[in-house]
């Protein structure tokens, strides 16, 4: 299996989707593959791309950071399921948006619109918030699935508000260090070469390192809910390895399995997307899961050309780092997912 991954992989960075790529694979309780292929740029102080390089997650940070705060919540019954968002932020009840809860929030199914630019306003954190407070909803909550980066900014703000702390202290103290993730982190400082850099920006006459790919995140002050995070694979092997041991590590109890269970309910059965809390489950549309997964896998993707997917039922774990934009905004990777997770499937069963 090893040569056809590899293979796979490297026929896609010569194919120009990603500048490098890794990945790791666990099966069966063991990590069985760990392959770094590639540079981390095209750059002439480029460096092979290594296990050590820090990539911005994008949106695993909904799951890595704002999730996990939101069910240790949950579990210490700070908050729950049901409550309205108004509650702890009362200024986002007007415009009808007052019974709007918190897991329509983190289903993606509250009515709210899926993105603004806010950059273009180059508006703040404080600023970003209160233009969704007056945001009017754009359909029927619980009728659809709309993705939304709105919601999971505002999931964001409720553990600042419930947790009197900011949202980096909060899952660093909380998350990231109990479970010895030291490279996980919002804002990071490490040398140029040590990052998988994304975007190319005119402004700065040069690809983004270590500045948040995230527009409306980088003018937020590169912390939010829904984005901003940054990682290396080894510290999401450690996230992994918790959720596949139901919230345990090393002994260390750091979700409850009640709530690990129950963040990968489908939530949505009124779509063809399911949705858990947070997570992306295997529905019956189109989903990066691929088509061989069991129906019990549930993960996330991140915009930058991250993602890590679970299978308990195949004792799965399925890691990939790319930064895939340094190309630009192009969408092969909705390709490249399904295929890599098909052909994982394929080898592991033959």
């Amino acid at each position: 299996m090893r040569s056809q991954i590899i293979s796979f992989l490297q026929k896609e960075i010569d194919n120009r989707v990603t500048p490098g790529a890794v990945i790791r694979i666990k099966h069966k309780g063991e990590w069985i593959i760990e392959e770094a292929l590639g540079s981390n740029s095209l750059e002439d102080d480029k460096v092979p791309m290594t296990a050590e390089h820090l990539f911005d997650v994008a949106s695993l940070t909904k799951v890595m950071a704002t999730l996990p705060a939101i069910l240790q919540l949950f579990q210490t019954g700070d908050i729950y399921l049901q409550d309205k968002v108004a509650r702890f932020l009362p200024n986002f009840a007007q415009n009808d948006k007052g019974n709007i809860t918190l897991q329509q929030l983190l289903t993606h199914s509250s009515g709210l619109i899926a993105h603004r630019p806010y950059f273009e306003k180059q508006l703040t954190y404080d600023e970003v918030l209160a233009d969704i407070y007056k945001e009017n909803l754009v359909y029927t909550p619980e009728t659809k699935v709309v993705y939304s980066d709105l919601g999971y900014i505002l999931l964001g703000a409720i553990i600042e508000k419930v947790t009197d702390q900011p949202l980096q202290d909060y899952v660093k103290n909380n998350i990231y260090k109990p479970l010895q993730m030291s490279h996980t982190t919002y804002l990071p400082s490490v040398e140029r070469h040590q990052y998988a850099p994304t975007e190319y920006l005119p402004h700065l006459q040069d690809f983004k390192y270590g500045i948040v790919h995230d527009d409306n995140t980088e003018f937020m002050g590169g912390i939010s809910g829904h984005a901003g995070l940054f990682s290396t694979i080894g510290d999401i092997a450690k996230f992994c390895d918790m959720l596949e041991c139901n919230g345990e590590k090393d002994g260390k109890q750091f979700l409850h399995p009640l709530w690990i269970q129950k963040s990968r309910e489908n939530f949505t059965s009124f779509s063809s997307e399911a949705r858990g809390i947070g997570w992306q489950l295997k529905g019956n549309g189109t989903s990066p899961i691929g088509d061989l997964m069991s129906t019990q896998t549930y993960g996330h993707t991140g915009f930058t050309g991250t993602s890590f997917y679970i299978d308990p039922k195949s004792e799965l774990i399925i890691i990939l780092l790319t930064n895939r934009v340094y190309f630009g905004r192009q969408d092969e990777m909705v390709r490249l997912r399904p295929r890599l997770h098909n052909l994982i499937m394929t080898n592991l069963t033959s």
